[in-house]
Protein backbone atom coordinates (compact mmCIF):
# COMPACT_ATOMS: atom_id res chain seq x y z
CA UNK A 1 0.00 0.00 0.00
CA UNK A 2 2.96 2.09 0.85
CA UNK A 3 4.71 2.01 -2.81
CA UNK A 4 1.25 2.07 -4.02
CA UNK A 5 0.55 5.42 -2.57
CA UNK A 6 4.17 7.20 -3.57
CA UNK A 7 3.89 5.87 -6.95
CA UNK A 8 0.56 7.64 -7.28
CA UNK A 9 1.63 10.73 -5.14
CA UNK A 10 5.05 10.91 -7.99
CA UNK A 11 2.50 10.49 -10.76
CA UNK A 12 0.75 13.32 -9.44
CA UNK A 13 3.40 15.50 -8.78
CA UNK A 14 4.71 15.10 -12.02
CA UNK A 15 1.39 15.85 -14.15
CA UNK A 16 1.71 12.08 -16.12
CA UNK A 17 -1.35 10.84 -17.24
CA UNK A 18 -3.41 8.33 -15.21
CA UNK A 19 -1.40 8.85 -12.09
CA UNK A 20 -4.22 6.97 -9.76
CA UNK A 21 -3.52 4.00 -12.20
CA UNK A 22 -0.21 4.15 -14.03
CA UNK A 23 1.47 5.26 -10.42
CA UNK A 24 0.86 1.89 -8.56
CA UNK A 25 1.60 0.22 -11.26
CA UNK A 26 4.69 0.98 -11.83
CA UNK A 27 6.24 1.51 -8.52
CA UNK A 28 4.73 -1.98 -7.41
CA UNK A 29 6.38 -3.81 -10.91
CA UNK A 30 9.90 -2.19 -9.78
CA UNK A 31 9.32 -3.63 -6.02
CA UNK A 32 8.10 -7.07 -7.64
CA UNK A 33 11.16 -7.35 -9.77
CA UNK A 34 13.53 -5.97 -7.25
CA UNK A 35 11.91 -8.92 -4.93
CA UNK A 36 10.24 -6.77 -2.51
CA UNK A 37 7.75 -9.37 -0.31
CA UNK A 38 4.94 -8.13 -1.66
CA UNK A 39 1.23 -9.61 -1.70
CA UNK A 40 -1.55 -8.11 -3.59
CA UNK A 41 -4.74 -7.16 -1.21
CA UNK A 42 -7.07 -9.98 -2.18
CA UNK A 43 -10.87 -9.75 -2.09
CA UNK A 44 -10.54 -6.10 -1.82
CA UNK A 45 -9.36 -5.33 -5.53
CA UNK A 46 -12.29 -8.20 -6.49
CA UNK A 47 -14.35 -5.42 -4.78
CA UNK A 48 -13.23 -2.62 -6.27
CA UNK A 49 -13.69 -4.34 -9.88
CA UNK A 50 -17.42 -4.59 -9.19
CA UNK A 51 -17.02 -0.08 -9.10
CA UNK A 52 -16.26 -0.51 -13.48
CA UNK A 53 -19.16 -3.28 -13.42
CA UNK A 54 -21.60 -0.57 -11.69
CA UNK A 55 -19.74 1.96 -14.38
CA UNK A 56 -20.19 -0.19 -17.25
CA UNK A 57 -24.14 -1.11 -16.28
CA UNK A 58 -24.87 2.49 -15.61
CA UNK A 59 -24.12 3.19 -19.29
CA UNK A 60 -26.77 0.52 -20.35
CA UNK A 61 -29.72 2.68 -21.57
CA UNK A 62 -32.66 2.50 -24.20
CA UNK A 63 -30.57 4.22 -26.41
CA UNK A 64 -28.18 1.86 -26.17
CA UNK A 65 -30.20 -1.19 -27.44
CA UNK A 66 -31.32 1.24 -30.35
CA UNK A 67 -27.43 0.84 -31.45
CA UNK A 68 -26.87 -2.72 -31.14
CA UNK A 69 -28.29 -3.38 -34.21
CA UNK A 70 -25.47 -0.57 -36.02
CA UNK A 71 -22.63 -3.05 -33.52
CA UNK A 72 -23.99 -6.22 -35.22
CA UNK A 73 -21.47 -6.07 -38.41
CA UNK A 74 -18.27 -5.19 -35.63
CA UNK A 75 -19.27 -8.16 -33.42
CA UNK A 76 -19.96 -10.73 -35.89
CA UNK A 77 -15.64 -9.74 -36.31
CA UNK A 78 -14.81 -10.96 -32.60
CA UNK A 79 -15.15 -14.92 -33.91
CA UNK A 80 -13.40 -14.40 -36.59
CA UNK A 81 -10.18 -12.30 -34.64
CA UNK A 82 -10.22 -15.34 -32.17
CA UNK A 83 -9.34 -17.37 -34.45
CA UNK A 84 -6.70 -15.73 -36.54
CA UNK A 85 -5.37 -15.16 -33.04
CA UNK A 86 -5.33 -18.90 -32.03
CA UNK A 87 -4.34 -20.41 -35.43
CA UNK A 88 -0.94 -17.16 -35.12
CA UNK A 89 -0.26 -17.66 -31.45
CA UNK A 90 -0.74 -21.58 -30.71
CA UNK A 91 2.54 -22.22 -32.76
CA UNK A 92 4.27 -18.86 -31.95
CA UNK A 93 4.75 -20.31 -28.32
CA UNK A 94 5.34 -23.65 -29.50
CA UNK A 95 7.47 -23.43 -31.74
CA UNK A 96 9.30 -20.18 -31.08
CA UNK A 97 9.25 -20.35 -27.65
CA UNK A 98 9.46 -24.16 -26.96
CA UNK A 99 5.99 -24.30 -24.78
CA UNK A 100 4.22 -27.51 -24.39
CA UNK A 101 1.04 -27.75 -26.70
CA UNK A 102 -1.38 -27.16 -23.59
CA UNK A 103 0.55 -24.18 -22.73
CA UNK A 104 0.88 -22.55 -25.89
CA UNK A 105 -2.90 -23.05 -26.39
CA UNK A 106 -3.82 -21.51 -22.81
CA UNK A 107 -1.24 -18.80 -23.23
CA UNK A 108 -2.27 -18.14 -26.31
CA UNK A 109 -6.22 -17.58 -25.91
CA UNK A 110 -7.30 -13.84 -25.58
CA UNK A 111 -9.32 -14.11 -22.75
CA UNK A 112 -9.45 -13.17 -18.80
CA UNK A 113 -6.47 -13.38 -17.14
CA UNK A 114 -7.86 -15.57 -14.04
CA UNK A 115 -10.16 -18.04 -16.39
CA UNK A 116 -7.18 -18.97 -18.56
CA UNK A 117 -5.06 -19.70 -15.96
CA UNK A 118 -7.40 -21.98 -14.09
CA UNK A 119 -8.69 -23.68 -17.12
CA UNK A 120 -4.81 -24.22 -18.21
CA UNK A 121 -3.68 -25.49 -14.88
CA UNK A 122 -6.90 -27.89 -15.07
CA UNK A 123 -5.83 -29.40 -18.30
CA UNK A 124 -2.21 -29.84 -17.40
CA UNK A 125 -0.40 -26.31 -18.56
CA UNK A 126 2.41 -24.41 -16.42
CA UNK A 127 -0.23 -22.07 -14.65
CA UNK A 128 3.03 -19.77 -13.21
CA UNK A 129 4.19 -19.35 -17.15
CA UNK A 130 0.46 -18.52 -17.95
CA UNK A 131 0.45 -16.03 -15.25
CA UNK A 132 3.22 -13.88 -16.35
CA UNK A 133 2.31 -13.93 -19.97
CA UNK A 134 -1.20 -13.20 -19.74
CA UNK A 135 0.10 -10.75 -16.69
CA UNK A 136 2.80 -9.22 -19.15
CA UNK A 137 0.05 -9.02 -21.66
CA UNK A 138 -2.12 -6.71 -19.95
CA UNK A 139 0.93 -4.67 -18.64
CA UNK A 140 2.25 -3.73 -21.85
CA UNK A 141 -1.35 -3.13 -23.61
CA UNK A 142 -2.54 -0.83 -20.63
CA UNK A 143 0.76 1.14 -20.79
CA UNK A 144 1.02 1.37 -24.79
CA UNK A 145 -2.47 1.93 -25.43
CA UNK A 146 -2.60 5.22 -24.04
CA UNK A 147 0.01 6.35 -26.16
CA UNK A 148 -1.38 4.72 -29.00
CA UNK A 149 -4.44 6.60 -28.65
CA UNK A 150 -2.95 9.91 -28.12
CA UNK A 151 -0.39 9.71 -30.75
CA UNK A 152 -2.19 8.03 -33.45
CA UNK A 153 -5.97 9.17 -32.54
CA UNK A 154 -5.54 12.52 -30.81
CA UNK A 155 -7.57 11.07 -27.94
CA UNK A 156 -7.39 13.09 -24.79
CA UNK A 157 -7.06 11.25 -21.58
CA UNK A 158 -8.64 14.06 -19.65
CA UNK A 159 -11.99 13.27 -19.91
CA UNK A 160 -14.12 13.62 -16.52
CA UNK A 161 -14.77 10.08 -15.22
CA UNK A 162 -17.75 11.05 -13.35
CA UNK A 163 -19.32 13.28 -10.93
CA UNK A 164 -18.26 13.97 -7.65
CA UNK A 165 -19.61 11.71 -4.76
CA UNK A 166 -21.31 15.18 -3.80
CA UNK A 167 -23.00 16.23 -6.73
CA UNK A 168 -24.77 12.77 -7.08
CA UNK A 169 -28.53 12.11 -5.41
CA UNK A 170 -27.81 9.81 -1.82
CA UNK A 171 -30.37 7.10 -3.17
CA UNK A 172 -28.40 6.41 -6.85
CA UNK A 173 -25.63 6.14 -4.68
CA UNK A 174 -27.12 3.83 -2.14
CA UNK A 175 -28.36 1.49 -5.12
CA UNK A 176 -25.28 1.19 -6.89
CA UNK A 177 -23.44 -0.01 -3.64
CA UNK A 178 -26.12 -2.66 -3.38
CA UNK A 179 -25.84 -3.34 -7.25
CA UNK A 180 -22.29 -3.85 -7.00
CA UNK A 181 -22.28 -6.43 -3.87
CA UNK A 182 -25.71 -8.25 -4.13
CA UNK A 183 -24.18 -8.85 -8.49
CA UNK A 184 -20.96 -9.63 -7.05
CA UNK A 185 -21.81 -12.01 -4.38
CA UNK A 186 -24.99 -13.54 -6.62
CA UNK A 187 -22.91 -13.78 -9.29
CA UNK A 188 -20.31 -15.78 -7.21
CA UNK A 189 -23.06 -18.01 -6.24
CA UNK A 190 -24.43 -19.01 -9.57
CA UNK A 191 -21.20 -19.55 -10.81
CA UNK A 192 -20.65 -16.66 -12.84
CA UNK A 193 -17.39 -16.04 -15.13
CA UNK A 194 -16.09 -12.49 -13.82
CA UNK A 195 -18.44 -11.87 -11.63
CA UNK A 196 -17.07 -9.16 -9.76
CA UNK A 197 -17.63 -7.19 -12.86
CA UNK A 198 -20.40 -9.09 -14.96
CA UNK A 199 -22.69 -9.39 -11.26
CA UNK A 200 -22.39 -5.38 -11.02
CA UNK A 201 -23.17 -4.44 -14.76
CA UNK A 202 -26.03 -6.65 -14.37
CA UNK A 203 -27.99 -5.63 -11.67
CA UNK A 204 -26.94 -1.92 -12.22
CA UNK A 205 -28.27 -2.55 -15.99
CA UNK A 206 -31.27 -3.66 -14.68
CA UNK A 207 -31.63 -0.18 -12.28
CA UNK A 208 -30.63 2.16 -15.39
CA UNK A 209 -33.06 0.31 -17.82
CA UNK A 210 -35.75 1.15 -14.73
CA UNK A 211 -35.07 4.27 -14.68
CA UNK A 212 -33.24 4.34 -11.38
CA UNK A 213 -30.42 5.85 -11.66
CA UNK A 214 -29.34 8.28 -13.85
CA UNK A 215 -25.26 9.05 -13.48
CA UNK A 216 -22.12 6.48 -13.43
CA UNK A 217 -20.21 5.79 -10.01
CA UNK A 218 -18.68 9.16 -8.40
CA UNK A 219 -15.29 10.17 -9.48
CA UNK A 220 -13.65 9.03 -6.12
CA UNK A 221 -15.36 5.73 -6.33
CA UNK A 222 -13.36 4.97 -10.15
CA UNK A 223 -10.31 6.13 -8.69
CA UNK A 224 -10.28 4.02 -6.23
CA UNK A 225 -10.91 0.99 -8.73
CA UNK A 226 -7.97 2.73 -10.97
CA UNK A 227 -5.75 2.26 -7.75
CA UNK A 228 -6.12 -1.28 -7.05
CA UNK A 229 -6.11 -2.42 -10.92
CA UNK A 230 -2.53 -0.85 -11.19
CA UNK A 231 -1.88 -2.40 -7.61
CA UNK A 232 -2.39 -6.05 -9.13
CA UNK A 233 -0.93 -5.65 -12.52
CA UNK A 234 2.40 -4.75 -10.82
CA UNK A 235 2.11 -7.59 -7.75
CA UNK A 236 1.60 -10.13 -10.73
CA UNK A 237 5.36 -10.17 -11.16
CA UNK A 238 6.41 -11.01 -7.43
CA UNK A 239 8.92 -13.80 -7.30
CA UNK A 240 9.53 -13.39 -11.05
CA UNK A 241 13.26 -15.27 -12.02
CA UNK A 242 15.67 -14.18 -14.46
CA UNK A 243 15.01 -17.40 -15.89
CA UNK A 244 11.47 -16.43 -16.35
CA UNK A 245 12.38 -13.30 -17.46
CA UNK A 246 14.53 -14.35 -20.35
CA UNK A 247 12.26 -16.55 -21.47
CA UNK A 248 8.70 -16.43 -20.06
CA UNK A 249 8.15 -12.52 -19.72
CA UNK A 250 10.09 -11.67 -22.85
CA UNK A 251 7.56 -14.21 -25.02
CA UNK A 252 4.87 -12.55 -23.24
CA UNK A 253 6.11 -9.32 -24.33
CA UNK A 254 7.03 -10.48 -27.85
CA UNK A 255 3.29 -11.95 -28.17
CA UNK A 256 1.92 -9.09 -27.63
CA UNK A 257 3.34 -7.11 -31.03
CA UNK A 258 2.03 -10.38 -32.60
CA UNK A 259 -1.56 -9.45 -31.10
CA UNK A 260 -1.08 -5.41 -31.87
CA UNK A 261 -0.99 -6.14 -35.44
CA UNK A 262 -3.94 -8.07 -35.58
CA UNK A 263 -5.80 -6.02 -33.38
CA UNK A 264 -4.35 -2.68 -35.83
CA UNK A 265 -5.39 -4.80 -38.58
CA UNK A 266 -9.26 -5.51 -37.80
CA UNK A 267 -9.28 -1.72 -35.48
CA UNK A 268 -8.68 -0.08 -39.56
CA UNK A 269 -11.22 -3.13 -40.75
CA UNK A 270 -14.01 -1.52 -38.80
CA UNK A 271 -13.01 2.02 -39.05
CA UNK A 272 -12.79 1.79 -42.79
CA UNK A 273 -16.37 -0.25 -43.33
CA UNK A 274 -18.10 2.64 -40.88
CA UNK A 275 -18.90 0.07 -38.24
CA UNK A 276 -17.36 2.53 -35.53
CA UNK A 277 -15.12 5.43 -34.80
CA UNK A 278 -11.70 4.89 -34.67
CA UNK A 279 -11.08 5.11 -30.99
CA UNK A 280 -13.72 2.98 -30.09
CA UNK A 281 -12.54 0.30 -32.15
CA UNK A 282 -9.61 0.58 -31.33
CA UNK A 283 -10.41 -0.15 -27.31
CA UNK A 284 -12.67 -3.09 -28.76
CA UNK A 285 -10.33 -4.94 -30.27
CA UNK A 286 -7.68 -3.99 -28.06
CA UNK A 287 -6.78 -7.66 -26.53
CA UNK A 288 -6.52 -6.68 -22.88
CA UNK A 289 -8.07 -7.18 -19.59
CA UNK A 290 -11.71 -6.04 -19.50
CA UNK A 291 -11.59 -3.77 -16.63
CA UNK A 292 -8.43 -2.23 -18.09
CA UNK A 293 -10.22 -1.50 -21.10
CA UNK A 294 -13.17 -0.23 -19.06
CA UNK A 295 -10.59 2.13 -17.70
CA UNK A 296 -9.26 3.76 -20.80
CA UNK A 297 -13.36 4.03 -22.35
CA UNK A 298 -14.21 6.20 -19.31
CA UNK A 299 -11.01 8.49 -19.44
CA UNK A 300 -11.35 8.95 -23.04
CA UNK A 301 -14.50 9.51 -23.12
CA UNK A 302 -15.44 6.68 -25.25
CA UNK A 303 -18.75 5.00 -25.75
CA UNK A 304 -18.56 2.44 -22.98
CA UNK A 305 -21.35 0.00 -24.44
CA UNK A 306 -19.48 -0.15 -27.55
CA UNK A 307 -16.10 -1.07 -26.40
CA UNK A 308 -17.78 -3.43 -23.30
CA UNK A 309 -19.41 -5.65 -25.80
CA UNK A 310 -16.80 -6.52 -28.00
CA UNK A 311 -15.15 -7.00 -25.17
CA UNK A 312 -17.77 -9.11 -23.34
CA UNK A 313 -18.32 -11.08 -26.80
CA UNK A 314 -14.53 -11.97 -26.91
CA UNK A 315 -14.42 -13.44 -23.24
CA UNK A 316 -17.48 -15.57 -23.52
CA UNK A 317 -16.63 -16.84 -26.38
CA UNK A 318 -13.12 -17.57 -25.46
CA UNK A 319 -14.29 -18.70 -21.96
CA UNK A 320 -16.88 -21.28 -23.77
CA UNK A 321 -14.59 -22.30 -26.64
CA UNK A 322 -10.84 -22.86 -24.91
CA UNK A 323 -11.91 -26.03 -22.86
CA UNK A 324 -13.70 -27.62 -25.19
CA UNK A 325 -10.95 -27.03 -28.35
CA UNK A 326 -8.29 -27.80 -26.09
CA UNK A 327 -10.57 -31.23 -25.23
CA UNK A 328 -10.58 -31.61 -28.88
CA UNK A 329 -6.88 -31.19 -29.88
CA UNK A 330 -6.01 -33.26 -26.76
CA UNK A 331 -8.55 -36.22 -27.98
CA UNK A 332 -6.64 -35.91 -31.36
CA UNK A 333 -3.04 -35.83 -29.83
CA UNK A 334 -3.82 -38.93 -27.67
CA UNK A 335 -2.07 -42.12 -29.39
CA UNK A 336 -4.92 -44.84 -30.15
CA UNK A 337 -4.19 -48.03 -28.71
Amino acid sequence: MALAVFGTLVFWALSLPLPFLFGPMTACLIAALAHAPMKGFGQVSVAARTILGVAVGASITPALFAELPKMAASILLVPLFIVLIGLVGVPFFRRVWGFDDKTAFYAAMPGGLQDMIIFGAEAGANPRALSLIHGTRVLIIVTLAPIFLAVFYGAELTNPIGAPAADIPAHELLLMVLAALIGWKGGERVGLFGASILGPLIATAALSLGDFIHSRPPREAILVAQFFIGCGIGVQFVGVTPRELRRVVAAGIAYVFVLAILAACFTALVTKLGLGHPIEAFLAFAPGGQAEMTVLAIVTGADLGFVITHHLTRIVLVIIGAPIVAGLIAGRSRPRG
